[in-house]
């Protein structure tokens, strides 16, 4: 039952016909939020392609590195001291301490 519109009433009209009309004006309505939701979908992402053509980035922007990441990076890296420590040292979690190292490494 569709409040706001009295063709979709199922309660009034229960005969074959009344059940037959509600159900297509069902259908149709269906098809018309459905396509709609579709052309949303595919204007959202042609705007976003063109935001990143201009450059813009989306998310939140990463926080600074400590000042002690790049020693400990090096003592890492060296093996003198565990992931876990150089992770500890820079107060970050190891898999954050892992992907900055792995992007600063990329970047040299």
């Amino acid at each position: 039952m569709v409040l706001d519109m009295p063709l979709l009433d199922t309660r009034r009209d229960k005969d074959l016909l009344g059940t037959f009309i509600a159900d297509l004006v069902l259908q149709v309505l269906s098809f018309a939020a459905q396509n709609e939701r579709e052309n949303i979908r595919r204007r959202q992402a042609e705007g976003i392609a063109a935001a990143r053509k201009k450059g813009v980035r989306f998310g939140r922007p990463p926080k600074p590195l400590p000042a002690e990441f790049s020693s400990a990076l090096r003592l890492w890296k060296e093996g003198k001291i565990s992931l876990a420590d150089a992770a500890r040292s820079c107060r970050m979690a190891k898999s954050s301490f892992r992907y900055r190292a792995k992007r600063e490494m990329n970047f040299r």
